[in-house]
């Protein structure tokens, strides 16, 4: 196991567009490692060699028409490799994994964002992850309007960030909601103007987790 860990973790990060989960996951995982913890960190989609072509087809290829029942089982289909190739091999040898979306994002996104049933999505979904469930997420949420404008300043926008600010308001409304369903293992933290005093939020929320998993020195 990772440093004095009873077992391992699985956290996960969420948040709509623009709300820095890579740079905040990015440094979670060095002060992890920088304190002797054994850590995975991955991302969705994309999280495997499979995942990378799935990634192109669902945020870059504009010539490509997709329904939303391809959308969402591409989606899935990511995830249940990402699940069987890195995920659960990583947890079996005892590793904290840091992963940037999970399936929260499926539920936000298609579920609130697209309308689609959320019963559908929930059998589909179980399927793909076998029933895995992160052990904390930590759901980034910032203003749809701030959220898209730090996303357009860092890199050109994707098939996801180019919908609707309809659609993108429903999504944040819908992690929000989901939050309030599980709100022992989805933490909300607000995005403000520092990144420190946000990253101190999502430190205090992931490092609290790992006491209670800490077993004796």
């Amino acid at each position: 196991m990772p440093k004095n860990l009873r077992r391992a973790l699985f956290i996960t990060l969420e948040g709509p567009e623009g709300s820095g989960k890579s740079t905040q996951s990015r440094r979670l995982v060095d002060d992890l490692l920088s304190d002797g913890y054994d850590v995975l960190h991955t991302a969705e989609p994309g999280g495997t060699a499979l995942g990378r072509r799935i990634r192109d087809m669902l945020l870059q290829k504009d010539d490509i028409r997709l329904d939303e029942q391809a959308e969402l089982f591409l989606f899935e289909a990511d995830r249940a490799q990402h699940v069987e190739e890195v995920i659960i091999p990583a947890l079996e040898t005892g590793k904290v994994v840091i992963c940037d979306r999970f399936n929260t994002a499926t539920f936000a996104y298609q579920g609130y964002g697209l309308g689609m049933d959320l019963g559908l999505i929930e059998k589909v979904d179980r399927v793909a992850t076998g029933g895995l469930c992160p052990n904390l997420t930590i759901l980034l949420d910032v203003d749809v309007e701030t959220g898209l404008a730090r996303a357009a300043a860092e890199h050109p926008a994707d098939r996801m960030e180019k919908r609707s600010r309809d659609f993108h308001e429903k999504v944040r409304r819908g992690y929000l909601a989901l939050a309030e369903r599980s709100p022992d293992r989805i933490k909300v933290v607000k995005v403000g103007d520092d990144p420190d005093g946000t990253y101190g939020l999502v430190k205090e929320q992931v490092y609290g987790l790992i006491e209670r998993y800490k077993g004796s020195e």
